[in-house]
Order: C-alpha cells, then structure tokens, then sequence
C-alpha cells in the first residue's frame, strides 16, 4: 500500500496507538498531521524526527479536542497547508475509572468530549473536502468497549459505543460518495501509559508483574497477550487503502479474542 500524494490528519497522535499509526502512513509516503498534548517544542521534536525518519511532510497542531474552534482551525490549515485532508484517524481518548456514584461531572463531560464529540467536529469539517474529491477515508479509533461495557468505565463506555454509532451513521450518509467510514475496536494495547501502570498496580494489588498483566491486563483476551502499536495501524493502513473501498460501516474488533466471549 501506497499513499504518497495523500495527507493524513491523525488526532492524539504524540504517542501510544496514535503515533504508531503516524509513523505507518508516513512509512508509505503519506503528508502527516500529528495532533496531542504537549508543548510547540516537544511536537515540533517529533514532526521533525517523522519528516527525517521517512522523507515526507510532516506538520503538528496542538488543537485542543475540546474546544470545536480549535478543532475546525486545525482542519482548516492542514487544508490549505496540503489542499486536503484524504484519510482522517480520529484517534484523541482519554480514560477515567470510577463507580457511577462518585464518578465526577466534570472528568466525564470531558471523556465524552475528547473521546466522542471530537471526533463528530472533525467528520463534519473534513467531509465538504472529502465530498468535493470524491474519495476520503474516515477510521475511527475506538475499542473493545465500543462493543461489550466494563464496570466503572462508564464515560468511556458510554463515548465508545456512541463513537460506534456515529461511524455507522456517517457511513451510511456517504455511501455513495466514494467515502468509506470504519471504527477499529482493539482490546488491551501494549503502550508506554499501560507500562507506566504497572508498578502502581503491582504495589496496590500487592501481585508481580506478570501476574498483573495476565489477571488484571490480559484476564479479559483469551490470547494473553497484548494487542501490539503496530498491528493497529497496519489495520488502520488497510481500512484506507482502495482494497478496503466497500468496507464501510464497519466495527472491527483487534482485541485477542475479547468479544468472542
């Protein structure tokens, strides 16, 4: 797969899923747009380090997802910056645990904010330029959450399965545009957050390493094992490719056996 002369625009995509997904396009000759938290400096580190690793453009934005003005700016300047916005990764997510009781307004507002309505900013932004090109690609990050529900997750439960229905309905509205919409649902990922938990995990439940990535991590994947970056976007590659074009409205599960169960 080939996608030079196309530019993606990935979402919280400084790091984890996101940047894997990143380095991918840009590996196959794609114009990139990385998106995330942190500073002008450390994203300018990191578009520079894509640019020279693999000879393609690569700018960044540091839109905040919460605030729809910034999110349209983005879209705008990647637009005028590259003529268009072919292939968009919504990927931007935050997480939060809590029993629904004490689960604060505010942290789940902005779960469903980052995780959900973003990515309904970013559709209707990019779709004029999609629609006017005839062709464009829409993938959605979600997760396995986006299927099954887990308890005390249920902000990012109830923004996964709402992202689930927004890919579905978009899909549908430009079916016959030559516009594909998909959302990929992976289940646990092996990412620098999930190593950083491990130790705090390992000390509250007073278990060891392994014993907290298979009876805690993994206990939901009958493979036990973690969902590798790379396998993510390699899908994610796929879903926008021209093979993919009558995969639309689909929910794909990259989750080790999860919602088999």
């Amino acid at each position: 797969m080939e996608f030079t002369n196309k530019t993606v625009l990935i979402t919280g995509s400084t790091s984890g899923i996101g940047l894997a997904i990143a380095r991918d396009f840009a590996s196959k000759g794609a114009n990139i747009v990385i998106n995330g938290i942190g500073t002008s400096d450390e994203l300018q580190v990191i578009s520079n380090t894509i640019s020279k690793d693999y000879g393609i453009n690569c700018l960044f934005s540091i839109s905040n997802m919460l605030i729809p003005d910034q999110i349209r700016l983005m879209i705008h300047n990647t637009i005028i910056e590259f003529g268009s916005i072919d292939i968009l990764v919504n990927n931007a997510g935050i997480q939060f645990v809590s029993p629904i009781e004490s689960f604060p307004e505010d942290k789940f507002n902005e779960i469903i904010s980052i995780n959900l309505i973003s990515s309904f900013h970013t559709i209707k932004a990019v779709l004029p330029t999609m629609k006017k090109m005839g062709w464009g690609r829409i993938i959605n990050i979600a997760s396995a959450h986006a299927l099954i529900a887990s308890p005390y997750k249920a902000a990012y439960v109830s923004a996964k399965h709402g992202l689930a229905g927004l890919t579905k309905t978009v899909a549908l509205e430009v079916a016959e545009l030559g516009i594909t919409c998909n959302a990929i649902c992976p289940g646990y990922v092996w990412t620098p957050l999930v190593e950083k938990q491990i130790p705090d995990t390992m000390k509250a439940r007073k278990l060891t390493k392994d014993q907290v990535i298979k009876s805690v991590f993994l206990a939901a994947q009958p493979t036990k094992k973690f969902v590798k970056m790379e396998e993510v976007a390699s899908l994610t590659a796929y879903l926008a490719s021209d093979l993919a074009r009558s995969i639309t409205g689909a929910l794909i599960s990259i989750d080790g056996g999860w919602t088999a169960q």
